[in-house]
């Protein structure tokens, strides 16, 4: 039984490195890209917006957009949890909000 739970655990790991998210900021000057491991895969920043040489608005894009990503993973990492644990329910059971 836990053999099994340790093989979907880590089967929901993989899956999760292969689902994708985006956020931006700035009218899509700051772009972030991100997994749903909550681990950012990629930043993209608009030339314009780093020739300006405000850096205070900058990283105040970059955390509105990494937050808005994060934010975004964790939404579907507790999708693929919770259809992980209904198949693991006997049926009819809910496991209501435990995961989102």
């Amino acid at each position: 039984m836990f053999d099994k739970i340790k093989d979907m655990q880590d089967d929901l790991q993989n899956k999760l490195n292969g689902i994708m998210v985006d956020a931006q900021a700035g009218d899509g000057q700051v772009k972030i890209l991100a997994n749903a491991n909550q681990q950012i895969v990629n930043i993209t920043i608009a030339p314009e917006l780093l020739e300006g040489g405000d850096a205070e608005e900058l990283e105040d894009l970059l955390l509105v957009a990494i937050n808005r990503a994060m934010d975004e993973a964790k939404a579907k990492a507790a999708e693929e949890s919770k259809s992980l644990m209904s198949g693991l329910l006997p049926p009819g059971m809910d496991m209501g909000g435990l995961f989102g």
